[in-house]
């Protein structure tokens, strides 16, 4: 059973912390989450790898049971096998999708989901979870061709949706065959029992 929680901005609000302890199989004091980072070390990135680690522990998460590993790296599925959830942060979808394929750590992830453990997406860690990742307004600074995402959920994910999005949208919804899902900062989409389900 696949367990997803595509996100905007992660658990940035109690309805969608609520749906992230529902979808875990254990007390949040036992559980143990990965994060994945873009490994650009960055000052922006780092400050967001610590707000999300303070968000996971708010929910009940011992900081011990958190590690950090980032996609500068060949991530293998030993390094994550001995957790039960992956918390994928943004970044830049494109520059994200080619580290993912390089290393091969989308068949880590893959094998994850189909082992029945939760991924949580942020920003572009939601998006490459679809088919394609054609919708993402990121800029495709290394000219990747392939835009073909990991295709572990059937529908584009657009973060960040706000009223000026609109129109850009309903221009993709008439040239793709895909269902388009547009997500506010405080939405999530949830994926369990073979559904979903927006939260927000």
């Amino acid at each position: 059973m696949k367990k997803l929680l595509l996100t905007s901005e992660g658990l940035s609000n109690q309805n969608i912390r609520n749906e992230f302890l529902d979808l875990l199989e254990k007390p949040a004091s036992e559980t143990r989450i990965v994060i994945i980072t873009t490994g650009s070390r960055t000052e922006e990135e780092l400050k967001y790898v610590e707000e999300s680690k303070e968000e996971l522990i708010e929910t009940g998460i011992k900081r011990e049971n958190i590690k950090t590993l980032d996609l500068k790296h060949k991530i293998i599925y030993g390094d994550v096998e001995r957790f039960d959830a992956i918390y994928f942060c943004g970044g830049n979808t494109f520059f994200i999708l080619h580290k993912v394929r390089e290393n091969g750590f989308d068949k880590v992830i893959e094998r994850f989901v189909n082992e029945g453990k939760l991924y949580i997406g942020v920003s572009a860690g939601s998006i490459i979870m679809s088919p394609s990742i054609v919708t993402s307004s990121d800029e495709n600074n290394i000219g990747i061709k392939d835009l073909t995402g990991l295709k572990l959920v059937d529908v584009l994910i657009v973060p960040h949706y706000n009223e000026d999005k609109k129109s850009i949208i309903e221009e993709y919804r008439k040239k793709l065959s895909y269902e388009i899902v547009s997500l506010t900062d405080n939405q999530a989409l949830v994926v369990k029992n073979g559904k979903m389900e927006i939260v927000e």
